[in-house]
């Protein structure tokens, strides 16, 4: 249970994630400070910053992987992972959490394939066990997006035949399949070897060229300055500044973003 803030108490649809007040703590350690990050439909927000400023925890948390103590998420208006009851937040059942996580894309930096599935299998496994769709329907669409990401030729083999890139891309087709609102993307090209960065790279192009709405926890950041709409510098919990690719990448305000920016562009 966790106390809704008056700030967050309406249920608009404007934003496809909107994300207020959020804290996040392990034991001692406060990992997340009070972020408010929002994203419009069809927009690419690219989020940067140094390792342990809390990007992962708070893509982790949108998706109700990990559970808020103060604040609230919203992904089309919907709160996530909780009802509200009074000014009181409910947890839902795990069923419910389900289902709306199967609303969220995840795509993880180590691909969480499932080893002992195929590729066609770790693609329509969800839409069929969360969303209850028939396999009939799921399967002609699947291998579509497999096609789409440049791995159908693969669809009968196991993950341990693919190579990082190719498992990655499986990995953002399984996104795909469940038709999400929105697609979460932790630092998709941290596991993979320099060669392979440019092929997943530009199918996650493709997906911002087709209007998808997208949050992207990235390293690259010549990358982010060309796909996002947004991008947002966090430190030590904190959105510390946020922009347009021009804005914030060529003329930050915030001198932690400008020393940051300094050691990587």
């Amino acid at each position: 249970m966790t106390t809704l803030d008056a700030t967050t108490s309406t249920s608009e649809t404007e934003f496809a994630v909107e994300v207020r007040g959020v804290h996040k703590s392990y034991g001692p350690l406060e990992v997340l400070k009070g972020v408010d990050l929002t994203v419009r439909p069809g927009e690419v927000t690219a989020i940067i910053g140094p390792s342990g400023s809390g990007k992962s925890t708070l893509l982790r948390i949108i998706n109700h992987l990990e559970k808020v103590e103060q604040g609230t998420v919203r992904v089309d208006g919907d709160l996530v992972g909780y009802k509200r009851r009074g000014t009181k937040l409910h947890e839902l059942s795990n069923r419910e959490i389900l289902r709306q996580r199967s609303q969220i894309g995840f795509v993880f930096q180590n691909f969480n394939l499932f080893p002992h599935l195929t590729v066609l299998e770790n693609v329509i496994e969800a839409p069929i066990s969360a969303q209850k769709r028939k396999r009939a329907d799921v399967e002609p669409e699947a291998l579509a997006l497999l096609e789409r990401v440049g791995v159908a030729a693969k669809a009968h083999d196991y993950p341990r035949r693919l190579s990082g890139g190719q498992q990655q891309r499986v990995a953002i087709a399984r996104a795909l399949a469940l038709r999400p609102k929105v697609i979460l993307f932790d630092e998709p090209t941290s596991a993979l070897d320099p060669e392979l960065v440019g092929e997943v790279l530009e199918v996650i192009r493709g997906l911002a060229r087709d209007g998808a709405t997208l949050v992207i926890v990235t390293h690259e950041v010549g990358f982010a300055r060309e796909i996002a709409d947004t991008v947002v510098f966090m430190d030590s919990g904190v959105v510390v500044e946020q922009g347009s690719p021009a804005t914030l990448l060529d003329s930050p305000h915030h001198e932690r973003t400008k020393a940051f920016l300094s050691h990587v562009l």
